[in-house]
């Protein structure tokens, strides 16, 4: 009997966290007619497939630019998070030298540093080197590593045996080849982890395509649908939820897919300390 409390208490439980998701599905399949309905209704009079292909593809609103844009954005991104701080996680895990512990200590401290603190000079740096209204302000510097991601690749280093190591240079490895040829195989759920938080991070940043990227033709997806919202004129719900959704759904899938490594990620890397 507790079973089956405890399946209904998660059944309510999932719906009520899925409603959202389920009334923007419900408004992106609502004609003009029904968005202004008192009471609102959560079943659309008749299924309206047209908003899609009408939010998706304005002359003004090209959205398949912006997912072509979304995904270069995400991709070199995530390439460049995940390949640099599994660099740096591997020199600290593995690579005996004085001062890794201070070294290590402080690239943890600037998980403490708010982002919006460094905002203006970063700015200022990228405007000097000509980088505004493109991508490289987003992409460039997520080939120096994250601090969180090194302490998580790092963690999860620790926990594989050193006799690795040692069996690898008898054969006549460098550490480069240890990393590429035998760590990260050994480490697909710690990657697996970083690649899943990594490419929700970025698919739905907005703050920094919005202050770095101004020209439409370089937009992201996550400031296209503000473009729905134009002043003084009526917004189209329906136009706007129809485009989110299709914005959502592929996040939502590579979650889904991977959320089985997520998981053994996040709990692997907690088993060692040092």
């Amino acid at each position: 009997m507790t079973t089956v409390w405890r399946y209904g208490a998660l059944i309510v439980l999932a719906i009520v966290y899925a409603m959202p998701f389920i009334w923007m599905i419900s408004i992106s399949l609502k004609p003009d007619t029904d968005l202004n309905t008192i009471p609102p209704s959560l079943i659309p009079s008749h299924i309206t497939w047209s908003n899609y292909p009408h939010a998706l593809f304005q002359p003004m609103l090209y959205f398949p630019r912006f997912f072509l844009n979304t995904i270069i954005y995400v991709v070199l991104a995530v390439l460049g998070e995940v390949l640099s701080s599994s660099i740096v996680a591997f020199g600290f895990a593995r690579i005996p030298f004085k001062g890794s512990t201070f070294l290590f200590a402080l690239v943890l401290s600037t998980m403490m540093l708010p982002s919006q603190v460094t905002l203006i000079p970063q700015y200022l740096v990228f405007k000097e080197l000509g980088w505004l209204d493109s991508l490289k302000p987003l992409i460039i510097p997520a080939w120096f590593g994250a601090a969180f991601y090194i302490f998580l690749f790092r963690q999860f280093f620790m926990t594989i045996p050193r006799e690795i190591d040692d069996a690898a240079f008898i054969d006549g490895a460098g550490y480069m080849d240890i990393l590429f040829r035998i760590m990260l195989p050994l480490s697909v759920p710690v990657v697996v982890t970083c690649l899943a938080l990594q490419i929700v991070a970025r698919w739905n940043d907005f703050f920094g395509p919005l202050i770095y990227v101004n020209s439409i033709s370089q937009t992201v997806l996550a400031v296209a649908l503000t473009f729905f919202n134009v002043p003084d004129e009526p917004s189209p719900q329906n136009l706007l939820m129809a485009a989110s959704v299709v914005t959502v759904i592929p996040v939502i899938l590579i979650f889904l897919f991977l959320q089985d490594y997520f998981v053994q990620g996040v709990t692997l890397t907690g088993l060692r300390e040092g």
